[in-house]
């Protein structure tokens, strides 16, 4: 309102006021009385002193006095709003016609590390609506039709405030441009309808590295409402905004996400919006580059589902589900994580239908979600078995000349307490360094005797496992990381606390159990890949990651690189390290027919590449065996570490070698060529 408007204003209340007191003081009679027996002359009730002319100049003046003061008062605060506060009202009639609605900025793309998009962007054409439109019938029966979508799904759509009161609101994404020409021929037709052009997340390897790259969705109630105070770092959400919600893109989620544009947009009295003005562009997040090159990574994928195709070949129907995983021990570099099975994290585009969602958290589809390479938890069988071996050697349990003969049935804790070798017709005698290749169980039976029964170090093949980094995370880069378990007599004691005092006590079983990898002991396919990148590093681990660097906005160079850190150092004698890589080469070229014919056929430029490395079938009650198979290379100078985890797909060396085996040679350009088929194994 301006100085104009507000003196007419004040003069008609001037006047309005003036006229009122006229009317008042005509129609006063309070302080004259009429004779009634002399006519109708009025006289004074109160003696001669006041005149009639004398009150009606004394109350005129107060009249005037008092219509001059509220004028005054009135000009007064004019001048005070167009003089001293004008600004102040400006500002606050602005805010009242416009309002400050927020863009959505790009998402970073997720590079491989030779920069091969694994996540991108892709335009999309999307119809936007007013929340006006809502109330006019016509308009979203005529949209409803025109999209082939149901009028009352059109309708919620529009009414949704998700992405703020004076936004356009999405009503449907990926429209055809036959849609988009007709709504823009007919604009007259669809007042407070938009077209927009924005971007969804695009997956061009589908289903590959799912669990790995993960997905986004639109900020959650608990994202909203986030407390971020005392973390000057952290992105404040606002409704609508799209999130990662799992894996890199949870993760990476301050540097993908970018920063949001703004836009002026003129309302009306009733909020709908009638224009727009000023906008600032919004930003794009950061790309970023992971460890992972797209070559090995579909060999982790295609090398899974080629052992899983095995099994399944072999009579293990139940067979379906494993992980795979290759790291550069030298760095900790992820350069490929698979898991099977799998989804496609372009399902999350756009919202997921319940009926998906259900369907990925489902048992009987195996929980395709679940990433199995750092949370699966799974008995080691034994791939422990190396670590088993320097326990003993470390403790005195054994020495590199120490003896087993193997019958195939043990008896060491008597006849009652007797266990069998996985090879049922006997190993003959066995040192530690065979026992490791041919993966006799009598021989770790010992071992866990011996440490059970010793007065000194009772604990110490667990002190062992714990040292090689069991029971812990390995601290990658990535949510949901399961610690595994080392069990001893403490845990038990705890973890059966509700059972009778004998179902607590920690017995001899317990030992020879866990020496060979079963029992209680829980390991994730992360843990055992990375204690046999230690034992390819002579007892040094690097800590496994997945970000190699952020790339500059700009798109040379990066802007940040991620320098490798060394997660743990295990000091090893020599000469029981040697001992250790010697039995795990016989595994490979000694232990199996079948395992050698396929393993040395790998060549690197016409040069046969020798390998170590490690079977082992797993146990468990009411199922198939689970089949592991780990192994590095070179043999001489260990760069690639491959570990595969086949659930319920029988032995190791019939089922996760054959992944393991296909890695190598995606490395190496040395496809397998062998036919032969290995259904053997260790356990």
């Amino acid at each position: 309102m301006d100085a104009q408007a507000l003196v007419i204003i004040a003069g008609l209340i001037l006047v309005a006021v003036v006229i009122v007191s006229l009317i008042a003081m005509r129609g006063y009679s309070g302080r004259f009385r009429f004779d009634t027996q002399n006519g109708t002359t009025p006289r004074a009730s109160e003696g001669e002193g006041t005149t009639p002319k004398i009150m009606f100049k004394s109350r005129f003046t107060a009249l005037v006095a008092g219509v001059g003061a509220a004028f005054a008062l009135i000009l007064g605060k004019l001048w005070t709003m167009q003089m001293v506060s004008s600004d102040y009202y400006e500002e606050l009639a602005e805010e009242n016609r416009t309002r400050t609605i927020t863009t959505p900025a790009d998402r970073g793309r997720i590079l491989d590390r030779n920069g091969e998009v694994l996540v991108g962007n892709r335009p999309s054409l999307v119809v936007t609506a007013y929340a006006s439109v809502a109330d006019d019938e016509i308009t979203v029966r005529h949209l409803a039709n025109l999209l082939g979508l149901p009028y009352a799904a059109v309708r919620r759509n529009i009414q949704d405030n998700s992405e703020g009161a004076q936004s356009a609101h999405t009503v449907a994404t990926d429209v055809s441009r036959r849609v988009v020409a007709y709504i823009q021929e007919h604009a007259s037709e669809f007042e407070g309808v938009e077209i927009a052009q924005r971007s969804e997340r695009m997956y061009p390897y589908r289903e590959m590295a799912a669990q790995l790259l993960g997905y986004t969705g639109t900020a959650t109630q608990e994202q909203l409402g986030a407390d971020n105070s005392d973390d000057p770092g952290a992105i404040n959400y606002e409704s609508g905004d799209m999130v990662g919600q799992a894996g890199i893109e949870l993760q990476y989620e301050r540097v993908l996400q970018g920063i949001r544009g703004q836009q002026t947009v003129r309302v009306d009295a009733n909020g709908n919006v009638t224009g727009a003005s000023d906008a600032v562009e919004a930003q794009p997040g950061s790309d970023i580059k992971l460890t992972i090159d797209v070559k090995i990574q579909q060999a982790c994928e295609s090398g899974l589902a080629h052992a899983i195709e095995v099994a399944k070949q072999q009579g293990y129907e139940n067979a379906g589900a494993g992980s795979c995983i290759c790291i550069d021990c030298t760095n900790g570099e992820i350069l490929g994580l698979a898991n099977a099975p799998s989804y496609d994290p372009s399902s999350f585009v756009g919202g997921i239908s319940q009926d998906v969602w259900d369907q990925l958290n489902d048992e009987k589809n195996k929980y395709p979600l679940m990433n199995r390479a750092i949370a699966g938890q799974y008995m080691s069988a034994s791939t422990i078995k190396p670590l088993t071996a320097l326990a003993a050697l470390n403790f005195d349990v054994m020495t590199p000349d120490s003896v087993v003969t193997c019958t195939g049935y043990w008896t060491g804790l008597g006849e009652s307490w007797g266990q069998y070798c996985w090879d049922h017709d006997g190993h003959g005698p066995m040192d530690l360094q065979s026992a490791i290749t041919w993966s006799c169980d009598p021989m770790f039976y010992e071992i866990g005797k011996g440490f059970y029964y010793s007065d000194d170090n009772p604990d110490g093949m667990q002190e062992t496992y714990r040292a090689w980094g069991l029971g812990k995370t390995c601290g990658i880069d990535l949510g949901g990381e399961a610690s595994g378990r080392v069990p001893d007599a403490a845990w038990k004691k705890e973890a059966f606390k509700d059972y009778a005092s004998e179902d607590q006590s920690w017995n001899p079983g317990d030992m020879t159990n866990l020496a060979i990898g079963q029992g209680d002991i829980l390991v994730t396919p992360l843990q055992m890949a990375m204690v046999y990148c230690g034992l390819a590093n002579n007892g040094v681990q690097m800590t496994p990651h997945l970000l190699k660097s952020v790339v500059s906005r700009d798109g040379e160079g990066d802007a940040l690189a991620y320098e490798p850190t060394e997660r743990l150092r295990v000091e090893e004698d020599a000469d029981y390290m040697d001992l250790v890589h010697r039995g795990l080469k016989g595994v490979i070229y000694e232990e199996s027919d079948a395992t050698a014919a396929h393993f040395s056929n790998v060549y690197d430029n016409g040069e046969q590449v020798t390998l170590a490395g490690k079977s082992g079938t797993g146990e468990k009650s009411g199922e198939d065996e689970y089949g592991w198979f780990i192994a590095y290379a070179p043999y001489d100078n260990p760069r690639y570490v491959v570990a595969s985890l086949c659930e319920q797909a029988g032995f190791g060396a019939s089922s996760a070698m054959y992944a393991v085996r296909d890695v190598f040679g995606a490395i190496y350009n040395s496809p397998d060529d062998s036919t032969v088929v290995s259904t053997d194994g260790t356990r």
